[in-house]
């Protein structure tokens, strides 16, 4: 007998929209919706009964160069899409950025559904750079991307900035120049050489492209072999070193995603088919150290490790016992850290994708997750005694979220432990003492090189002085310097710090 305050997952709907085909935020997120209503098997308009209503931040709202843009907005998303389909829910969030948000909004509401606040909850969401930009850059119209319902939104999840002042002025504020920085410390950590790990991560991120090949959904149905991701080229440029461009996410995608989720007593009224339910069994969330200069270490997610074991343990599970997986892959050390942290080979033959991976499936903005739920939900009902889990990963490695889902329901209702419960274990972690305005002898702790589309542009460190104070900088501009950065470990490698600017302008000069 099952509880009928069990959460229950009952219709997940896609939708990608080719040659700048989409029609705006509000219809996209409106057909994912209608989609996911479908797939539940709902009656026409019953989608105006839900209760609580969740949209995912849209990347045009995140502030930074996009969100500079003269571009119109909507107002208030969740109240614009309740509009359109005339629901009137007792509560409607949007969530801040981040790509941990779709699963921690599917972790809060499992929990608002068991304990009996709400009944009938949509989520969704969608990210429409891809037609947005190009019409604007065409001179087209782009009015009816903004508009809606009037009034603020109510926010959802932890809406920081990404990173201080000072890790912005250095470069730090864009994920394609900060993830790369983990990557290198990964290398160095595994003591691999520079060519050596470029292959490593290239099949790593190869099966990922396959999966992508043969999925309807995907942005880039393409399957591309380790040696075309390794080698940069014109259609391959490097982005930021070690990464080359089909190791990075694509954001300028038009898809949208959503899932619906019930008590199964509210299921049951619903008439949704109980062989097409599906259940979330454990959920964990856990926050980084905020800020990137804090990090205990740039190899290790503490987060992800403690997410993934409080969601293992929830659902009383072994990393065994998963069949399916999709773990976040923005970029390829996400996948690389989430396999270390779980346990996992990153050649583990069950695979390490349902979509195809942001690169390739394509990186919906704080959405992509969404995706990979509503994939989950329709590879799960296929295999009804199999286990699926999830890691999202929003910032710079720094929010994560993770379930585990299946098409039989638990032995007991949905009752999660407190993520604050536990984030403390991380609060409480030792990070090494930071200097704002660091000068003299030093050493790179990590590194990148940010290229242009055809020029080498820039280097950032992160580096200790000579008492191991950890600070952050950028390197001269000197086209020599980087190339040499990138032809031999830099990890390591002293040099010496200056600071300008009240620390908002620290050079690193490698000896």
């Amino acid at each position: 007998m099952i509880d009928p305050r069990t959460p229950v997952l009952i219709g997940a709907g896609q939708i990608t929209y080719r040659k700048g085909s989409a029609p705006g935020p509000r219809g996209m997120v409106k057909d994912a919706a209608e989609r996911a209503a479908e797939d539940a098997g709902l009656a026409p308009g019953a989608l105006a009964g839900i209760d609580l209503l969740g949209v995912v931040g849209f990347t045009i709202d995140a502030g930074g160069p996009t969100g500079r843009l003269p571009i119109p907005r909507l107002a208030n998303p969740p109240a614009t899409l309740a509009e359109d389909l005339g629901a009137a829910p007792t509560r409607a969030v949007y969530a801040h950025m981040g790509g941990n948000t779709p699963q921690q909004l599917v972790n809060f509401a499992a929990e608002e559904i068991a304990a009996g606040r709400h009944d009938f909850v949509l989520l969704t969401g969608a990210e429409y750079l891809g037609t947005l930009l190009k019409r604007f850059k065409g001179g087209e119209d782009v009015a009816h991307f903004g508009g809606g319902a009037e009034g603020r939104p109510e926010r959802f999840g932890d809406g920081r900035p990404g990173e201080s002042r000072q890790e912005a002025a250095h470069g730090c504020e864009f994920p394609a120049n900060v993830y790369p920085m983990f990557e290198n410390a990964v290398r160095a950590h595994r003591g691999r050489s520079l060519d050596q790990h470029k292959m490593a991560m290239a099949r790593l991120f190869s099966p990922f492209s396959a999966i992508a090949a043969k999925n309807p959904y995907a942005w880039f149905p393409t399957f591309r072999t380790p040696e075309a991701i390794a080698a940069d080229g014109p259609d391959n440029r490097l982005v930021g070193f070690p990464y080359t461009k089909f190791m990075n996410a694509v954001i300028q995608v038009d898809q949208a995603a959503a899932v619906i989720i019930c008590s199964s007593e509210k299921a049951d009224a619903l008439g949704a088919p109980k062989d097409r339910r599906i259940y979330l069994h454990g959920c964990g969330e856990a926050t980084e150290r905020w800020n990137l200069l804090d990090r205990v270490d740039y190899h290790s997610s503490p987060a992800i490790r403690t997410a993934s074991r409080e969601a293992l343990k929830q659902a009383g599970l072994g990393i065994d016992d998963i069949a399916l997986f999709d773990l976040y892959s923005c970029f390829p050390v996400a996948v690389e850290l989430a396999c270390q942290e779980l346990g996992l080979r990153e050649d583990d033959p069950r695979g390490l994708t349902v979509t195809g991976g942001l690169p390739y499936f394509g990186g919906p903005g704080n959405n992509y997750v969404m995706h990979s739920i509503a994939e989950m939900v329709w590879r799960l009902r296929d295999r009804p005694g199999d286990y699926g889990l999830v890691t999202a990963n929003g910032m710079h490695l720094t929010k994560q979220a993770v379930g585990v889902y299946a098409a039989h329901p638990p032995k007991a209702c949905f009752s999660r432990r407190p993520p604050k419960d536990y984030q403390t274990e991380i609060d409480e972690l030792v990070s090494p003492e930071t200097i704002a305005e660091p000068s003299g002898e030093a050493t790179i702790e990590t590194y990148t090189v940010i290229w242009g589309r055809d020029r080498v542009r820039m280097g950032i460190v992160i580096g200790r002085d000579a008492q191991g104070r950890r600070f952050v900088a950028n390197t001269p501009p000197d086209e020599a310097l980087l190339l040499d950065l990138q032809s031999r470990e830099g990890v390591g490698r002293r040099g010496v710090v200056e600071s300008f600017d009240g620390g908002m302008r620290n050079v690193f000069t490698p000896l």
